[in-house]
C-alpha cells in the first residue's frame, strides 16, 4: 500500500499533480511571496526527486531549465514523485538581485530558524515542509557576477552520489567541499543525495547550458527508474579535485583570449589586462595545468579580482 504524502497541507495521493505554493512571507505591503511548488506523484512507489532553481534570483538559467522540464513534460513519472520548484527566490527574481528582501543571501541562510531573519524563516520553511520527502535533489545554479561556469556538476566525496553524477553527460564533475549554513550542506545532512549543476553567468539565458541542464535532469530520472528518457551517447567526464582562481594583477580592461572548457597548461596565455590610455598591456597566464572552468566575462576588472577558474584534475 503506498505510503500517505501530505505536502503544504496538502494531500498527495498516487497518481495526481499538484500546483502548490509556499506563501508564508510577505513584503512591507502585506504582498504575499509565493513560490510554486509543481507535484506529479505516479501511481506506483519509488523515490522522490526534487528539481529546484532560482536560489540566487539573478540565476536566471536554472529557472529555463527547469521551467521547460515542466513544460515537456519530462517531470511526469512511472514511478516514485518528482517535485519541481523553478523559482525558489521570486523577490530576487522580480529584482534581478542575488539576495532575499533582507538582504541576506538565501544559500547562507540554511537549515534556517524559526525566529531568525526572514532568509533564515524560508529557509526553515523549505526544510521543514518540503526537503524532508526528497531522495535525492538536483539544484540548478549559474555563475555570479558575470563570471560563465562551463557546465559541470558539483558534488561531495560520496560513492553513490558520484555514479549518478557519472550518468548525468556532463563533461565536469567537482568534488566540492560544502559550505556551512548552505542548502546543500542541511540536505546532505539529512541523508539526501545532492547533485548541483552550474551553468552560464547570472541574468544571462544560454541556449546550451539550458539543453544540458534538461539532458542533466532526463538522464537523472532515468537513473533513478522513475521514468525511461532516451540518452544520446554518454560523455565520459573529467574528475576535478580542485581548483583555483588566477586573478587580475591590475586594474584595467580584460580581454579572454581562452575557451572555456579547454584544457591548459602553465604559462599559457589566457588573455590581457591594459588601461584605457594605451600605456600598458599585460598577458594573463595560467598558473598550473588544468582545465578552464569558468572565465569572467565582464571588460572592466580591479586588481585581484577572480578572471580565470583553473580546475585540476582528479587523481584516481
Amino acid at each position: 500500500m503506498s505510503k500517505i504524502i501530505h505536502i503544504l497541507g496538502t494531500e498527495i495521493i498516487p497518481g495526481s499533480s499538484h500546483k502548490l505554493s509556499i506563501d508564508f512571507a510577505k513584503l512591507y505591503t502585506r504582498t504575499k511571496i509565493e513560490v510554486p511548488v509543481i507535484i506529479e506523484r505516479a501511481k506506483g512507489d519509488g523515490p522522490t526527486l526534487l528539481l529546484c532553481a532560482g536560489i540566487h534570483g539573478d540565476e536566471v538559467n536554472g529557472v529555463e531549465i527547469v521551467r521547460q522540464i515542466i513544460s515537456q513534460k519530462i517531470n511526469k513519472p512511472k514511478r516514485g514523485m518528482i517535485i519541481c520548484i523553478p523559482l525558489i527566490n521570486v523577490f530576487g527574481f522580480l529584482n534581478g538581485t542575488r539576495a532575499f528582501p533582507d538582504g541576506r543571501d538565501l544559500n547562507r541562510a540554511f537549515p534556517g530558524s524559526k525566529s531568525g531573519s526572514l532568509a533564515g524563516r524560508f529557509a526553515h520553511h523549505l526544510m521543514n515542509e518540503i526537503v524532508p520527502h526528497a531522495d535525492y535533489i538536483l539544484d540548478f545554479h549559474t555563475g555570479g557576477a558575470q563570471r560563465f561556469n562551463i557546465t559541470q556538476l558539483r558534488i561531495s566525496h560520496e560513492e553513490e552520489t558520484l555514479a549518478l553524477a557519472k550518468k548525468l553527460n556532463i563533461p565536469f564533475i567537482l568534488f566540492s567541499n560544502q559550505r556551512k549554513e548552505t542548502f546543500r550542506e542541511s540536505c546532505v545532512k539529512l541523508g539526501i543525495k545532492v547533485i548541483l549543476f552550474e551553468g552560464g553567468k547570472s541574468l544571462f539565458l544560454n541556449k546550451l547550458v539550458t539543453k544540458k541542464g534538461i539532458e542533466a535532469a532526463s538522464n537523472l530520472i532515468h537513473a533513478l527508474n522513475l521514468a525511461s528518457h532516451s540518452k544520446d551517447s554518454e560523455v565520459t567526464p573529467t574528475l576535478i579535485a580542485k581548483n583555483k582562481w588566477v586573478r587580475a594583477s591590475k586594474s584595467g580592461m580584460f580581454r579572454s583570449y581562452a575557451r572555456n572548457g579547454s584544457k591548459i597548461s602553465k604559462g599559457e596565455i589566457l588573455g590581457t589586462i591594459s588601461d584605457p590610455f594605451g600605456q600598458f598591456e599585460i598577458k594573463v597566464k595560467a598558473s598550473q595545468n588544468g582545465h578552464l572552468i569558468c572565465i569572467n566575462h565582464f571588460p572592466l576588472v580591479n586588481q585581484g579580482d577572480a578572471i580565470f577558474n583553473i580546475g585540476i584534475e582528479h587523481q584516481e
